[in-house]
C-alpha cells in the first residue's frame, strides 16, 4: 500500500519543489508533474509529487492524519 501526504509548494526550483508538510519544510522532486506552481498543493510519496490536488483536498486529508495521530494510532 502506498501512502501519499499533502503538501503544500512553497518554492519552485526546476525539477525541486520545497513544500511545507505538517509545519516541516522538505525538498521534493516534481519531475513527475507538469505545471506544478508555487501555492498548489501536491501529494507526496517517497520523495516525489505524485498528483496534484485541491486545497479542500488536501485539508480534508490533514485532518484524517491529525485525528490519526490525536488517537496515538501508529
Amino acid at each position: 500500500m502506498c501512502l501519499g501526504l499533502p503538501a503544500k509548494v512553497v518554492n519552485i526550483d526546476g525539477s525541486s519543489a520545497e513544500v511545507e508538510m505538517m509545519g516541516v519544510i522538505n525538498k521534493i522532486s516534481v519531475e513527475l508533474l507538469e505545471n506544478v506552481k508555487v501555492g498548489d498543493y501536491v501529494l507526496v510519496h517517497a520523495g516525489c509529487a505524485i498528483q496534484i490536488v485541491d486545497q479542500d483536498e488536501a485539508a480534508r486529508t490533514i485532518d484524517i492524519f491529525n485525528e490519526i495521530r490525536e488517537l496515538g494510532i501508529k
